[in-house]
């Protein structure tokens, strides 16, 4: 008989050195995953397409926020999962798992439906035109045949990191990723494809990183072990899950909304600043670049929004709600040691990573300086005070282990995405500049942070009062 695995366990001990062992892992895996999005963008620029890397740019927020709705629910699993594990609970921990596989397996199917469905409209509805909507529409069309196992994927990473085990996800999603990269070497490079090329690249990848990640959860002989013959939805399981999954889904697809009405103001200004009909579109291409960039600081703060989560979700399991407010203080300084060390490094480095893109120094006047000016403004707006960002995640992720989804979607899409929404149909018509559109996403982040963190000091004062 194989031996049963140790779980992980966050409820006891230091919190900073358990909290930046777990997602110092997650953080190079998100990272890792990022720089394979990041090639397909890359690689890319190197087809005969001007307008490739920008037609990616452009769909980025609208793939997010199909992509955000139906999977979302992968935070639901993390907590419900880790929060069993923390009770020390086997059996209801294998039915959260088998339930949130079957539920990845149904949402993925009907996102790639939907995505597939309202791809174009959506996108000419943002603004695209010409070459640019018909290359964005090509690389979405493909890019949603692979969401179902793109969401199966989420799923699985999810269940690992419940249980404590970020290094599986970190190892898995390396060799796909390395994979990724080549094909779109060969699909554009050898082949001479160009959009579709790298999402053919993207969709076999997620096929793979499912296939092994399935694989290793059957063999691991834990809480979390998968069994075909237990493969099913069972309903307290699944009412758990999108309990708090659902709220968390909703948030992410009204965030990617908010952002489809900034990548249509970008537009706007591109139109406004250049000629109709050219076949460059630098302002478009050049917010695409750098958004690409921040990209890598996002995620890798992003790492410390799901430790917040574990760890919080495995301590109300194991009933300690007063580790709380420590693990949100430690995940506040990680996260701004994160965020402003990887501010600076892509400051330092802005000149040759916007070149990897295709977006260099140009005469004065040209579009090419137009594009690199456009990727300077988005840089300073939003990458340097991004460590604002990564505080506003680290309290939404406290209250989702805290059980209070449902109030961390109300605060974070009223204090981000609504208010930013006002901005762009109020302020941003006034100036149509991209200094107007950038600077809502500080502002916002502020104000969401400080309304979090005054409801959470609240709920932990309630709970303190209940247990006396």
């Amino acid at each position: 008989m194989v031996a049963e695995k140790k779980k992980v366990d966050f409820t006891v001990g230091k919190i900073f050195i358990k909290l930046l062992l777990f997602v110092l892992p997650i953080m190079a895996t998100n990272l890792l995953q990022m720089f394979y999005n990041a090639a397909d963008m890359m690689v890319v620029s190197l087809s005969s397409e001007a307008n490739a890397v920008g037609a990616i740019g452009t769909t980025t927020s609208f793939v997010h926020f199909i992509v955000n709705v139906f999977i979302g629910f992968s935070v639901g699993a993390n907590v419900v999962v880790a929060k069993h594990i923390g009770a020390n609970d086997r059996e209801k921990t294998q039915r959260a798992v088998h339930t949130s596989l079957i539920m990845a397996l149904i949402f993925g199917f009907v996102g790639a439906g939907l995505g597939i469905a309202v791809s174009r409209p959506i996108l000419k509805a943002m603004g695209n035109t010409g070459s640019l909507l018909s290359l964005a529409v090509t690389y979405t069309y493909i890019y949603f045949l692979g969401v179902p196992f793109l969401a199966l994927t989420n799923y699985l990473i999810a269940i690992f990191r419940a249980k404590g085990d970020a290094k599986t996800p970190l190892i898995v999603l390396s060799v796909a990723g390395l994979i990724n990269v080549l094909l779109n070497f060969f699909f554009v490079v050898v082949v001479g494809l160009s959009v579709e090329g790298v999402a053919i690249a993207t969709s076999v990848a997620n096929l793979l990183s499912f296939i092994v990640l399935l694989w290793k959860l059957r063999k691991d002989k834990d809480f979390t072990t998968f069994s075909l013959k237990r493969l099913k939805i069972e309903r307290k399981s699944f009412g758990e899950i999108v309990r708090i999954g659902l709220p968390a889904a909703i948030q992410g697809g009204l965030f990617s909304l908010s952002n489809m009405l900034i990548q249509s103001s970008i537009v706007t200004v591109n139109n406004n600043l250049c000629p109709p009909n050219i076949d460059y579109q630098p302002v478009v291409n050049g917010s695409a670049a750098a958004g690409n960039i921040e990209g890598f600081v996002y995620t890798s703060m992003n790492a410390v929004y799901q430790g917040a989560i574990t760890f919080t979700s495995q301590n109300m399991g194991a009933k300690k709600p007063e580790r709380v407010k420590p693990i949100m203080y430690n995940s506040f300084l990680l996260t701004s040691i994160i965020g402003l060390t990887m501010a600076l490094l892509v400051m330092l480095l802005k000149t040759p990573l916007l070149a990897l893109y295709g977006v260099k120094a140009g005469a004065e006047g040209r579009l090419e300086a137009l594009a690199m000016e456009t990727a300077n403004i988005r840089l300073w707006f939003i990458c340097v005070p991004y460590f604002l960002c990564g505080l506003m995640e680290v309290c939404t992720g406290v209250l989702r282990g805290l059980g209070r989804s449902l109030t961390s979607t109300v605060i974070a899409l009223v204090g981000s995405c609504l208010l930013r929404v006002i901005w762009l149909l109020t302020v941003f018509p006034a100036k149509q500049t991209l200094e107007m559109i950038f600077v809502c996403y500080p502002i916002t982040w502020i104000l969401t942070t400080l309304v979090a963190f005054i409801v959470i000091q609240l709920l932990l004062k309630k709970l303190r009062k209940e247990q006396e």
